[in-house]
């Protein structure tokens, strides 16, 4: 199973804060043909004049409202899980946020009197090791009364649970929701060098520059760290400077790889000999040899008398 990375940090939120990843999340990952439907020149973040602050501010939360072809209004609420473990009452708060954001935009007259309050899509993005197996839909959460079923609220959330995603369609449409999730993923230095290598050429543009930026910052605080095994992260600015700081490191990475596995064929080879020498090892005497200096108990082997004396006792 992978570890997700660390991802407290403000620069995911960030990311979700770009309008090209925005967009790619709901093209790639939302099922429904109502997203076809969307105009995504109109993406926009909602804002004060919408939102309150009191939700604006919520560390995990990104709030965007786009306008389908026939122009009315769409919000998305994008909430970005970061337990390792799924909420029980995931539904009941997403129903009381949803509820919120609705009396803000009344309080706000961005609905009149007598018109429709406009939809709203509950997005829960989940990125934890356990499987999400809680309710999905308010009213699995209120105990059934007979003759009380109209008055259970509805109110159900999308769950994006990010290991289970399928990435690689997305992945060809060069998505960059996917690239992050692929990057999430990565277990070692090649792994991420191989996604930050895609990311360089679909980023290519001057005015991406923002968006390349979130990138780094996210990678240098939180994925490399996590990933590259305490090794210090450069103060990079660029994806094009992480791609060469991560090439060295693969670099660096397969150089120490061979090299242990060097050591570790020699270290066999000396317990075969010494075998040949003093007879089958106890688990204990393999252990000694396992620990001691292999060229100094190479050098004693055809001179020490016993095993006793080859170990030095």
């Amino acid at each position: 199973m992978t570890t997700p990375a660390p991802r407290h940090d403000p620069s995911y939120k960030a990311l979700f804060s770009e309008p090209r990843m925005m967009e790619d999340l709901l093209r790639g990952f939302v099922p429904g043909e109502w997203v076809h439907r969307l105009d995504f020149s109109t993406l926009e973040k909602a804002n004060a004049q919408f939102v309150s602050e009191e939700l604006l501010r919520r560390e995990d939360d990104v709030i965007w409202r786009v306008r389908f072809t026939d122009r009315s209004w769409l919000y998305v609420y994008l909430l970005l899980e970061f337990r390792s473990a799924p909420d029980a009452w995931m539904a009941l708060r997403i129903m009381v946020y949803v509820g919120l954001l609705w009396q803000d935009l009344v309080k706000q007259k961005a609905v009149g009197a007598g018109e429709k309050l406009p939809p709203v899509v509950p997005v829960v993005l989940y990125n934890g090791a356990s499987r999400w197996n809680v309710p999905e839909e308010v009213e699995e959460l209120i105990v059934p009364v007979e003759g009380l079923q109209a008055y259970r609220p509805r109110c159900r959330y999308l769950l994006l649970e990010e290991q289970k995603l399928r990435l690689e369609d997305a992945e060809s449409s060069r998505n960059l929701a996917a690239a992050l999730f692929r990057l999430e993923r990565s277990r070692t230095a090649q792994d991420i060098a191989a996604v930050v290598e895609r990311l360089v050429e679909w980023l290519s543009e001057p005015e991406q520059a923002c968006l390349r930026r979130v990138f780094v910052s996210w990678l240098r605080q939180a994925l490399l760290p996590a990933r590259l095994g305490g090794v210090p992260v450069p103060a990079v600015s660029e994806l094009s400077e992480v791609r060469v700081m991560l090439q060295e490191r693969v670099i660096e990475w397969t150089k120490e790889w061979k090299e242990q596995g060097l050591t570790e064929g020699r270290r066999q080879l000396l317990i075969r000999l010494v075998e040949q020498r003093f007879g089958p090892l106890t688990s204990d005497r393999r252990k000694q040899i396992e620990a001691v200096d292999i060229d100094r108990v190479a050098d004693r082997l055809f001179e020490a008398r016993s095993l006793e004396d080859l170990l030095g006792e």
